[in-house]
């Protein structure tokens, strides 16, 4: 689908966090993007948001924005729960769609969303920005090249404190709003970047506990799996650690990678004993890459990679490592 003007105007459902820096701007600031109309249900943040934004309309509903005429695509920045539902109006009014990680509840919300968008012959992007971001970039391109020779492994660790007060009380902690617990909002990120990096997650298995006693959720999660072609990988996701851990390490026949996924760190890869550092940095909006990758595919230049496709693969993951721990809660 192409959009005949030289701006892609964009409508944006949610305001919270995620939007005020990382997204949000980007989609002013990339070239032949604006962000034109936005909806939160909270009216007054909403309309505070489009003030410091810059935004000329405020819709009162989901339905006044997805409707709009001088609404051309549709960014739904909100919970998970909520995703499956406004993306199939999106695909019901005929427009493109960009939707936050993780992309649904689960993966048969998912593949709902895919099925509506390519009956429609529509674009559904899932945000995931970080396969737009240049420290992934170079590091596919290391592998690519075969600077560490064969990949034989993916190890992921992903470590941090454990969430009390008011920030366990967040929505990233209840099941019924993000699916699961912290490991589907973050999890969802490096099992993405495998496929990206790596290749197609073909088969996996996972345990999750809870430890900490703090919250309903799992907070340990791990996982053992097979990527398409031969690799083997493993992933610990502990939230109720005394350090924080993060990264992707990436083990070949010539050497190794390491990418940190969370921090903005830099990538260091190590070949014959001799190590060799990319001090790569994000973009201030870490979003916008993504974002023009997306205009840009709509203006018929490119196309964007992060798609429903990946967004559903990330989620079947995802759905089985936690499987057995929601199965036994039930």
């Amino acid at each position: 689908m192409l959009i005949e003007n030289w701006v892609v105007r964009w409508g944006m459902i949610g305001c919270g966090d995620v939007a005020e820096v990382k997204s949000g701007p980007g989609f002013q600031k990339a070239l032949g993007s604006s962000l034109v109309a936005v909806h939160r249900r909270d009216v007054v943040k909403a309309n505070e948001y489009a003030r410091r934004h810059t935004v000329a309309r405020v819709h009162n509903t989901a339905d006044e924005l997805i409707a709009d005429p001088g609404v051309d695509a549709v960014y739904i920045a909100t919970p998970p729960s909520s995703h499956c539902d406004l993306a199939l109006r999106v695909a019901a009014a005929g427009k493109p769609c960009l939707v936050e990680k993780p992309m649904a509840m689960n993966h048969e919300e998912c593949l709902r969303m895919s099925e509506a968008f390519r009956l429609r012959d529509l674009p559904l992007w899932v945000a995931f920005y970080r396969r737009g971001l240049e420290r992934f970039l170079v590091a596919r391109r290391l592998l690519t090249d075969g600077a560490i020779g064969q990949v034989t492994s993916v190890d992921i660790t992903v470590s941090d404190e454990l969430a009390t007060g008011e920030r366990a009380g967040a929505w990233r902690f209840d099941p019924a709003i993000a699916g699961a617990g912290l490991f589907f909002d973050l999890g969802s990120h490096c099992l993405d970047l495998v496929d990206f990096l790596v290749g197609e997650i073909e088969d996996i298995h996972g345990f999750a506990i809870n430890t900490g006693g703090r919250y309903a959720t799992e907070d340990v999660t791990t996982a053992a799996f097979v990527v398409r072609g031969g690799v083997v990988g493993t992933g610990v996701w502990n939230f109720n650690a005394g350090e924080t851990a993060d990264g992707i390490r990436v083990v070949g026949t010539a050497g190794r990678l390491h990418v940190p996924v969370f921090h903005d760190g830099d990538l260091v890869c190590v070949t014959s004993g001799r190590e060799q550092i990319y001090p790569v940095r994000n973009p201030p909006h870490v979003h916008q890459p993504l974002i023009q990758s997306i205009v840009d595919e709509l203006h018929g230049r490119g196309r964007c990679e992060s798609r429903g496709d990946n967004g559903a693969r990330a989620a079947w993951a995802l759905d089985r490592c936690v499987a057995g721990y929601y199965a036994g809660a039930n």
